[in-house]
């Protein structure tokens, strides 16, 4: 049985039963080209949310102790991430495997060469959604989709440390060392 959400709330956008404030469902979200998805800012706060106002999108959603246990237990919720997080990635030219063992990786998609040229560089804000997505996914119940993807981020930043900078790797590793600490 589908759940119902109340209208206009964070799981009621994520179980496809209400638009985000822009009046977006979030399958249109999901059918976002490379392009609108690098110039469209007020999507990632939606589709991975923190505990935290957004400096940028003062109207996305914050989460609340409830939205969390949700995503931990409601498979159409954690469905849906996993939708989310597979955009995301393709858009940055990554995908995620399981491994004949079980385990989740994230590696290069076979467009990584060319899609890294629209994200990787100094100062991007691509590397501020990349923070956010590592800690919603822990936030909200994917701990080693979160670890998979800071070990492929750690694999970039070992390859483009340059472009990428000290400063954004700490905000990334940090993502990952919080959820360490609080479980």
């Amino acid at each position: 049985m589908k759940n119902s959400y109340p209208q206009g709330s964070l799981l009621s956008f994520y179980s496809g039963q209400s638009p985000d404030r822009k009046g977006r469902l979030i399958v249109e979200i999901w059918t976002f080209d490379y392009v609108k998805l690098e110039v469209t800012h007020d999507y990632i706060q939606w589709l991975f949310p923190l505990r935290e106002r957004s400096n940028y999108n003062l109207y996305a959603p914050i989460l609340q102790a409830t939205d969390i246990k949700a995503f931990h237990t409601d498979p159409v919720l954690r469905k849906n991430l996993l939708i989310s997080l597979k955009l995301m990635l393709t858009f940055y030219g990554l995908k995620c495997n399981l491994t004949p063992e079980g385990k989740i990786e994230i590696i290069y998609e076979h467009n990584y060469t060319q899609r890294k040229k629209q994200w990787l560089c100094l100062r991007n804000h691509n590397y501020l959604r990349l923070t956010r997505i590592l800690s919603s996914l822990c936030l909200l119940g994917f701990p080693k989709y979160a670890i998979a993807l800071f070990n492929c981020l750690k694999k970039i930043y070992q390859e483009e440390g340059d472009k990428i900078g000290e400063t954004t790797f700490y905000y990334w590793q940090n993502a990952i060392i919080i959820y360490l600490i609080n479980i």
